[in-house]
């Protein structure tokens, strides 16, 4: 008898265990994917619905949890503050990365988000390409505390065609982060290893991109059914064949040959082809095969590079998302087998959304304007030395303003009263809304609603003496396509969708803020927050 009951503890100490076991399991998944799709305005997903599959974008909504009013929380709303934003938790005023390329204040240069001289490229393609690391990213993202959580045995990867898309979700601590080089191949730098790991090297032998390159660039379905976009050939949209008008077919083998394969990038096919080393990195790395969560970070940058072009109605970006719908299908299909359904978390949003076309606007008689920086620039310019007698004008970009306060101190003028003139000057203009002066900005009480959005987005060891806020509709683009950077919904409401591991389906209007993500993922997953994190939550996917 005794034997029986000994027998019976040690039996149900082992049932105990394996319990335990599954519940520590069960608290991450086997993979977590985050998607990004540049330039990615929420309405797409409804203005282009009755075209899309059952698989893709309808997949994620139906049976995942969708935000519909997700924002940006901060200007200027561009590539690399919105990846780094939706990775940290937090906005550019904290993790410093305040543009894609800017004026930095403190060194008195020019400077892009990833640059890092001290590190070489691996790969093919032009030597600046691959000099780039996340050292300019000041905070750390969700990608790296779940490295230091696995004491760096989850895999953390980060892709993109972009190297801002690649490098600043992947953090400071992944395995790999690759991105897309002019000669059609995907590079890395020395900052994650000493080559490129063979399957890369394999994958980029197999040039893929040609095969897109040669099939060219026709309308997935026919013309009659873009029935949500103008005319396929319109005074809105821009070229990318200069030779002839923008409508389709487009031989995209005749503008390899004259541009080179940098030009996928402005097709749907730069979006195909992502999705192809993406699948080729899952079964190569093997993430998601083991019981330690792996990170993979997908940022779609074809997006952005079309709707710049061709402008947010376009055919040409209609097309875009109908083929990026299928692709997405085709890459949760490659999920459930390799990964297995239920056995991954996913997330997709955007960077950013885009503005409409200042030109249509315009023509549908709203009173808005194209606003070209280098002409205001000038004007700013002739405006300090007629009235301070010398340019103090040092750089004007990203609606940042800087003044060279060497001439200013060998002048003895006094700064405050340069501001107050200036914003004073900038006012006169028709398309200028609000200035605000650096003290203004880092005295915000939160009452001035923009003000709120440019102090989130605003380091004063880098930006400017005053920063320019454009009325609404007026844009700093020239006259096709579009842009984006305001604290404007058209440029901040972007799509959110969670699917997979543990999300249960439903949908919230609820107004939500891009900084909410990596900490959600944080609290689902059980791992730190990321250390500049706002630390506000979406509690409706942890129920």
């Amino acid at each position: 008898m005794k034997k029986l009951f000994l027998l019976l503890a040690i039996i149900t100490t082992l049932i105990t265990q394996a319990q335990q076991k599954n519940q520590i399991q069960e608290q991450r998944p086997k993979l977590v994917v985050g998607i990004v799709v540049d330039q990615m305005k929420m309405e797409y997903l409804y203005r282009f619905s009755d075209d899309f599959s059952q698989n893709g974008f309808k997949k994620l909504m139906t049976d995942g949890y969708t935000f519909h009013n997700m924002h940006y929380n901060y200007m200027p709303t561009y590539t690399a503050p919105g990846h780094a934003s939706i990775y940290t938790g937090t906005t550019p005023a904290i993790h410093g990365i305040v543009g894609n390329e800017w004026f930095n204040r403190t060194t008195g240069k020019n400077m892009y988000c990833t640059d890092d001289a001290s590190v070489k490229m691996l790969g093919d393609g032009l030597v600046k390409e691959g000099e780039m690391s996340p050292k300019n990213l000041q905070s750390t993202t969700i990608t790296d505390e779940l490295r230091m959580t696995t004491n760096f045995k989850g895999k953390v990867i980060g892709l993109s065609m972009k190297d801002r898309g690649a490098i600043l979700p992947a953090g400071h601590f992944a395995n790999w982060a690759f991105w897309y080089s002019s000669t059609g191949s995907f590079i890395s730098s020395t900052f994650y290893g000493e080559k490129l790991p063979d399957w890369v090297t394999q994958f980029n032998q197999e040039k893929k991109y040609m095969t897109y390159i040669n099939k060219g660039w026709d309308l997935l379905n026919p013309i009659a059914t873009y029935n949500e976009s103008l005319s396929d050939n319109n005074p809105y949209e821009g070229k990318i064949d200069k030779t002839k008008d923008p409508v389709f077919p487009y031989d995209l083998k005749k503008i390899y040959d004259q541009k080179g394969a940098e030009i996928l990038k402005s097709t749907p096919y730069g979006n195909d082809l992502l999705a192809d080393f993406a699948i080729r990195a899952i079964e190569k790395e093997a993430l998601g095969k083991d019981d330690i969560t792996d990170f993979l970070t997908v940022s779609f940058s074809s997006t952005d590079y079309v709707g710049h072009t061709f402008g947010a109605h376009s055919i040409e970006l209609q097309d875009t998302y109908l083929r990026l719908d299928k692709t997405i299908a085709d890459f949760i299909a490659n999920l459930d087998t390799t990964v297995g359904k239920g056995n991954y978390l996913l997330f997709l949003t955007a960077d950013h959304a885009g503005a409409e076309n200042a030109s249509y606007l315009r023509d549908h008689k709203y009173d808005v304007k194209n606003i070209d920086a280098n002409d205001l620039t000038a004007s700013l310019k002739k405006f300090s030395e007629e009235t301070f007698g010398a340019n103090l004008v040092l750089d004007y970009s990203n609606a940042n303003l800087f003044f060279d306060k060497t001439i200013i101190k060998e002048k003895g003028l006094e700064l405050s009263r340069i501001k107050q003139s200036f914003k004073d000057y900038l006012m006169t203009f028709k398309e200028v809304k609000r200035v605000y002066t650096e003290e203004e900005i880092l005295n915000s009480t939160g009452n001035d609603y923009y003000s709120n959005f440019i102090f989130k987005g605003y380091d004063p060891k880098q930006n400017g003496d005053i920063v320019v806020l454009y009325g609404t509709g007026n844009i700093d683009h020239g006259i096709t396509g579009t842009t984006h950077g305001t604290p404007y919904s058209y440029d901040t409401h972007v799509p959110c969708i969670f699917y997979g591991w543990n999300i249960k389906k439903g949908e919230t209007h609820e107004k939500k803020e891009i900084t909410q993500i990596a900490p959600t993922i944080a609290q689902k997953i059980q791992i730190p927050f990321p250390n500049g994190t706002q630390s506000n939550v979406l509690s409706e996917i942890l129920k």
